[in-house]
């Protein structure tokens, strides 16, 4: 936990944005503080595991310290670890079987006969079950304090902000428990009382029309309470995930999100095999590690800012591009003749040396990243996705896909490439169906039943239905020809030829409106989302002029990597009028966006 809490950094690479989202780090940090500061004295904090990742980015291990917290643990049954403080601070997020082993960590701490007092602070809002549960467990009496501390939106870079709730999708759009929908516009509301009210609320699908309500309501609740800031923001765009089911399904082909693909990045931090980290460094013993290497993948590594959203095959001549401006660097010390040059030199060496780390960091991750995307396997899914996108006999039983289930591939990889054809075909025909149904089942259990019937509610699997995947392709340029991986001149670098429907939906609102694709934006799932919100006219944006606009995209339902890479793509553009932020319930890839759905996530293992 002490690591895990020691990487949260200075927020300066929060800043290096239009709109500066350390605000919302500082105040997340001033509430959790808040939060201790109710419990007077030593502490010992006991985590929901599930929180710890994200408020390492919110909280440092020293900060913690200031505030009395001598000990941390994880929630976990059984008797906690001995702690000689004077209270037991558990957080955790407000889900009843959670109590179960908070009441279990109470009942076995009383019995060891030193008095401490307890309270428990629910993420981001407590709940009526939860409390009950406490109650029905006769512990609520024991609880000094039953409070909330309410974590939102977590910043995660200069552009990016996650909620971190991975299943939020699934309690939508199976289950119709709106619960994170409602977190998501109260943080909105957050969003708006920090950088001033957005003017403008587009989107698309049922939940971004869901979340718009709950933002108008909310709104009429808080009028004429709302402090005056000036909007930083002039359109907030809500995209409900099941606008664009295909997209997060796909292989993402950017830096960034192949090391998500491959190995996860979880709250920033990404676990890779040690073995290409075991070098021996200069002047150092050879290090012979057998811990994951945990490095943490952000804006404050400038060699990572410059090459994460860049499609795999850029990357490798920019790293050699780096290591050579480095050693230009390095030899020309032998040919400095001046004091002053040499102190010059010195001064710039922890810079180059910093360099040198991040390089050789990088390099590796790169080696690890290329092993994968070198093999067989890995190319001819790939090449199976591509023949999918361009419709090539996605109404038959796919050879590759078979082939697949007779070699008893891990059954995520066999479930994306079905639900692929699936969603690019507009539903499988029934005998296709039932052949991939009959399969599965046998190879990997018919425990599985309950998976095809969740990823059939889900809109993931269907059996045929009308026409309209071959159209929205064409309409909004989905798979482009020849695209160009290493110099890009539109988004659809990041998957090699196919360009998200969610980001073309960013790119058009911008220009040239929606009003021009009307047609095709009727064919998505969902209702369209446009209205106003009242601005003072001295609060109006202030932005760098009047071309120049900020939107905050919000995915509600998760967010690939990928998608945020074409989302910067198109920030950085020559012609660009639109900055763009990114918001999400969860940053997602497509094995997790599956085990977000099925009934047991522990069975894709």
């Amino acid at each position: 936990l002490a690591w895990l809490f020691s990487t949260a950094m200075a927020a300066t690479h929060l800043q290096s944005n239009r709109v500066n989202l350390s605000l919302l780090r500082e105040t997340a940090r001033r509430e959790l503080l808040e939060c201790l500061e109710k419990c007077i004295g030593s502490k010992a904090v006991v985590w929901d595991e599930a929180l710890t990742g994200p408020i390492g980015l919110i909280a440092e291990y020293s900060l913690l310290k200031e505030h009395d917290v001598e000990k941390m643990f994880t929630l976990r049954p059984g008797r906690l670890p001995p702690a000689n403080v004077q209270n037991i601070v558990f957080i955790t997020r407000a889900q009843p079987m959670l109590m179960d082993i908070v009441c279990d960590n109470i009942k076995q701490e009383k019995d060891g006969g030193f008095r401490k007092d307890f309270h428990i602070f629910f993420v981001p809002m407590k709940t009526h079950l939860c409390l009950n549960r406490l109650q029905f467990l006769k512990v609520a009496g024991n609880f000094t304090t039953i409070d909330e501390y309410p974590l939102e939106l977590i910043p995660f870079d200069a552009d990016v902000m996650s909620m971190e709730m991975p299943i939020s999708f699934r309690d939508c759009h199976l289950d119709g428990d709106y619960t994170s929908m409602f977190y998501a516009a109260k943080s909105l509301m957050t969003i708006q009382a920090l950088y001033g009210t957005i003017p403008r609320i587009c989107g698309r699908g049922k939940m971004a029309q869901e979340v718009s309500d709950m933002i108008a309501r909310m709104k009429q609740e808080v009028a004429g309470k709302e402090l005056q800031i000036s909007s930083q923001i002039d359109t907030l765009l809500l995209i409900d995930r099941s606008v664009d089911l295909l997209t997060p399904l796909l292989t993402q082909l950017t830096y960034e999100a192949l090391i998500d693909e491959i190995y996860s990045i979880n709250n920033t931090i990404v676990k890779l095999p040690p073995e290409k980290f075991n070098k021996k460094e200069d002047n150092e013993p050879l290090s012979m590690s057998s811990e994951p290497k945990k490095i943490a993948l952000n804006s404050a590594d400038e060699l990572f800012a410059d090459i994460r959203d860049k499609n795999f095959n850029a990357v490798g001549s920019i790293l050699s591009r780096k290591a050579k401006e480095i050693s230009e660097i390095v030899e020309k010390r032998h040919d400095m003749k001046s004091v002053g040059e040499m102190k010059q030199f010195v001064t710039k060496l922890p810079i180059i040396q910093a360099s040198k780390a991040a390089l050789a960091t990088h390099t590796s991750i790169a080696e690890l990243v290329k092993e994968v995307t070198d093999s067989d396997s890995f190319l001819d899914s790939l090449h199976t996705q591509q023949e999918f996108l361009n419709s090539y006999d996605t109404d038959k039983v796919n050879p590759y896909i078979e082939e697949c289930l007779g070699r008893h591939e891990p059954l995520l990889k066999v479930l994306r490439l079905v639900c692929i054809q699936s969603l690019t075909n507009d539903g499988l025909k029934p005998k296709v169906y039932d052949f991939y149904k009959k399969e599965i089942l046998q190879t990997y259990g018919h425990r599985h039943l309950l998976t095809l019937a969740n990823l059939e509610r889900a809109g993931l699997l269907q059996v045929f239905s009308s026409k309209v995947f071959p159209t929205i392709r064409k309409s909004l340029k989905l798979v482009i020809e020849r695209v160009n991986e290493v110099n890009p001149t539109d988004i659809s670098y990041v998957y090699s030829g196919y360009a998200p429907v969610t980001v073309r939906l960013a790119e058009y609102l911008s220009h040239p409106g929606w009003r021009v694709f009307k047609e095709v934006i009727d064919l998505l799932p969902g209702p369209t989302v446009d209205r106003g919100q009242e601005v003072n006219s001295r609060l109006r944006p202030i932005n760098g002029g009047e071309n120049q606009k900020v939107t905050l995209v919000f995915f509600l339902g998760g967010v690939t990597h990928a998608e945020i890479a074409a989302l910067r793509f198109l920030s950085q553009k020559e012609d660009s009028t639109t900055d763009y932020i990114i918001g999400t319930t969860k940053l997602i890839n497509g094995d997790s966006f599956i085990r977000g759905v099925v009934e047991d996530p522990s069975l894709m293992l």
